[in-house]
């Protein structure tokens, strides 16, 4: 049993890692993108304001370790069945560009392997709603709308202002918000591995049920974060940066701002969030809110099948991972083995196309290009 729980703290380690390349781009794209701050400089201080977010808050941690399955039925091998489940679509969403969320991976992985192991009567469906789907819909909308109008007011406010002056001040406003968008972000997903871990423990007898997370967990999960963070997801960087539509500076301050405020109250409130649909919806307002701006509407129809999709279909490769490696160490060895070869798989098709640091701006081919700076 401690050899299992220590690979499942690896694992779920793991898909921290790939929570923060796979997220990079919801704190750091438009700053990117508006040339706020350089690539490399980015994802540095994303990295490190995530570990730092890591520290503020365990609110959500004890929401993913109590609240969502029942920790007396299921077994560290269920956990690492469902934490296969989220690497892999994480992975999988990464390669095709998509800024779906890795929250909903991982609470669909975990709800797919518990049911298959210990029927729907372990799962906290209750919880489920309130906590994950109503903020789920709720979020990104509350997050587009506050964008819309703090955009809307920034090139009203400004529009007699010479645009030189508005864009130096604008874009050293950006610097702040995009580091506090980074802050929020590690104090809601960083705690939602720390609260896997801490559910690890206490289905192994090593942690008390309702126990909150050692400082242990609550570091090396932050370091995991912050690490992932720091090679950055550049596919997804480019999808918010300007596949949405072509930032400004005052649009990038509206939009990291709105991401900010939504995701720090959701964290004081426990609600596990998905910072990617906050940070989209964000970027779709700020979007709309400038006149004449060109706003790509059929990537916001992927995207939101992508999320649609995202909790049942990790919950499918949860569950079939989860039953496997239920079945003892043998069908745990089968399960990361397959793991490894799905990850390899799409790694090795990612190299068909590298995107780096050196190319996130670029605008795809045949992509329309936004209307220049216009007031409101």
């Amino acid at each position: 049993m401690d050899v299992i729980v220590l690979f499942v703290i690896i694992t779920a380690l793991v898909f921290d890692f790939t929570n923060g390349f796979h997220d990079t781009a919801n704190a750091m794209a438009t700053s990117i993108a508006t040339g706020a701050l350089k690539p490399k400089v980015a994802v540095a201080l994303s990295g490190v304001l995530n570990l730092v977010g890591a520290f503020l808050s365990v609110a959500v941690a004890k929401t993913i370790s109590s609240g969502l399955v029942e920790d007396t039925k299921i077994t560290p091998a269920v956990i690492f069945g469902g934490l296969i489940g989220a690497i892999v679509w994480n992975l999988l969403t990464w390669l095709l560009g998509l800024p779906s969320s890795s929250s909903h991976a991982l609470f669909g992985g975990l709800i797919g392997a518990t049911w298959v192991a210990a029927g729907a009567d372990a799962v906290h469906f209750g919880t489920v709603v309130s906590k994950i789907l109503i903020p789920a819909v709720l979020a990104p909308i509350v997050a587009g709308v506050v964008a819309l109008v703090g955009t809307y007011l920034a090139y009203r406010i400004t529009s007699r202002a010479h645009r030189a002056t508005v864009g130096a001040g604008f874009k050293t406003g950006q610097v702040v918000s995009a580091s506090m968008v980074s802050l929020a972000h590690g104090t809601n997903d960083a705690q939602k591995t720390m609260g896997v871990i801490t559910l690890t423990l206490v289905t192994a007898g090593a942690l008390a049920p309702g126990s909150g997370p050692p400082f242990w967990v609550i570091l090396a999960a932050g370091l995991a974060i912050a690490a992932g963070t720091y090679v950055g997801g550049w596919r997804i960087i480019r999808t918010l940066g300007n596949r949405i539509t072509e930032i400004e500076t005052p649009q990038g301050f509206a939009a990291e701002t709105s991401s900010t405020a939504v995701i720090l109250v959701s964290s004081q409130l426990g609600f596990p969030l998905s910072t990617t649909q906050v940070c989209s919806g964000a970027i779709f307002g700020a979007g709309a809110g400038r006149r004449l701006a060109q706003v790509r509407w059929s990537l916001a129809g992927q995207m939101v099948i992508a999320w649609v999709l995202t909790l049942p279909a990790a919950a499918i490769v949860g569950a079939l991972a989860g039953w496997v490696a239920e079945t003892g160490t043998v069908g745990t060895v089968v399960v990361a083995a397959a793991g490894l070869a799905i990850a390899g798989a799409i790694y090795a098709l990612s190299r068909g196309e590298p995107v780096d640091a050196h190319n996130v701006n670029e605008v795809p081919v045949g992509a329309p290009k936004a209307a220049a700076v216009t007031s409101v």
